[in-house]
């Protein structure tokens, strides 16, 4: 299961797809202009989230 933390309070997430409730999966969206964006997505093809926001910024998570 991904979990992502934030690197200014330290607080952490684990994400579920409400769908099926299997873990999301961290994973990397590309966007036209070549940047690449950290989601969660669920392994059933349900959908995907972008990564999850704490103290103004992006949670980061790793592999």
């Amino acid at each position: 299961m991904a979990t992502y933390k934030c690197t200014k309070c330290g607080m952490s997430v684990n994400a579920t797809c409400a769908k099926c409730n299997s873990p999301l999966q961290n994973d990397k969206l590309s966007l036209g202009d070549g940047k690449q964006v950290q989601i969660s997505k669920c392994p059933n093809e349900h959908g995907k989230i972008k990564s999850p926001l704490c103290c103004g910024q992006d949670m980061t998570c790793t592999v």
